[in-house]
């Protein structure tokens, strides 16, 4: 399976595929270069990736979903990105083109604890409005919405300790 993702205003081409008899071991390759992976389900919505070869800690990525709209933050080697996940052709299709559809859940990309709640249960939002802001890794991440509609439910409010996957916000 090939994509395409923007790792913070940066196009790379990416290649997964499964290696070997093992589940949960991947041959991945970035703009040709290969790495074997392994990869673990972490809570319902976030990945953790190992890479064996480096022996260490800092061969660890964990990627959690920021919203809708094919947008993840990742998190390797103590940095923090925002990765968007063929975000080329999101891209050319329009800036404003949202393909949200249904009730959508704005959930927690990893731990942290919400700064702020922008919104309040009826309000009106557009898409790609910021909603709420959440603070991990010493890193403010505001989570917007992946499309125009109403909130349905805000579930937290400033100060709130939440674990990766929380439904935060629910846009209808």
């Amino acid at each position: 399976m090939t994509f395409e993702i923007e790792v913070n205003g940066r196009m790379r081409a990416v290649t997964i595929e499964r290696a070997g008899s093992m589940p949960a071991r991947f041959r991945v390759t970035v703009d040709g270069a290969s790495r074997l992976v392994d990869a673990q389900r972490v809570g319902d919505f976030g990945v953790s990736m190992l890479f064996p070869e480096s022996g260490d800690a800092s061969g660890a990525v964990q990627i959690a979903p920021l919203s809708g709209g094919g947008e993840l933050l990742g998190h390797i080697g103590g940095r923090t990105a925002r990765v968007v996940v063929n975000g080329q052709r999101t891209r050319r299709a329009g800036a404003d083109t949202v393909a949200a559809h249904g009730e959508q859940a704005i959930a927690a990309p990893m731990p942290g604890r919400v700064v702020r709640v922008l919104v309040g249960a009826g309000d009106a939002v557009q898409a790609r409005q910021p909603l709420v802001v959440v603070e991990a890794m010493k890193m403010e991440n505001e989570l917007r919405s992946p499309k125009a509609g109403r909130v349905k439910n805000v579930a937290v409010s400033a100060g709130t300790s939440v674990e990766a996957g929380r439904v935060l916000v629910v846009v209808e």
